[in-house]
């Protein structure tokens, strides 16, 4: 039988006002040790912003982030997956889109999130990037 989705997928990803201050998520994400966050409008899924998105969209072009919010610098081009699909669908689509992770939506709400080093963990634990995913955070 094939693997779903939610058997490799993170459960409850943080999600986060697209007004939020991106001091605020940068804190967040240090705090709970993970690499990117939801942004919403409303209760609506419009984005993800990244860690590498604060910095190559907000550091890169402003000297002060104080005034910057979340919406200023989240991918808007969402890829997601439902947490019941195959697992290996929403592996090529993440191929396909050249993305790291990707959003699980079910019924329109975020229920997970799913990145490369996920699926590596399961699939080739042994591989040199599901050691690396598998490894304890760098703080």
């Amino acid at each position: 039988m094939a693997q779903l989705v939610r058997e490799l997928m993170t459960d409850h990803p943080v999600t986060l006002s697209g007004d939020t201050p991106v001091h605020e998520a940068a804190r967040m994400m240090r705090n709970q040790e993970i690499g990117s966050v939801l942004v919403l409008d409303g209760a609506e899924v419009c984005g993800i912003v990244t860690d590498r998105d604060i910095v190559v969209r907000g550091l890169a072009d402003r000297a002060d982030l104080s005034g910057c919010s979340l919406r200023e610098v989240c991918s808007e081009r969402l890829v997601t997956a439902s947490p019941n699909e195959e697992a290996g669908n929403a592996i090529a689509r993440m191929r396909e889109h050249a993305v790291r992770r990707i959003a699980v939506l079910e019924d329109g709400r975020p229920v997970g999130m799913l990145s490369i080093g996920d699926a590596a963990m399961e699939r080739d634990p042994n591989s040199a990037l599901g050691t690396i995913s598998a490894a304890p955070a760098n703080t």
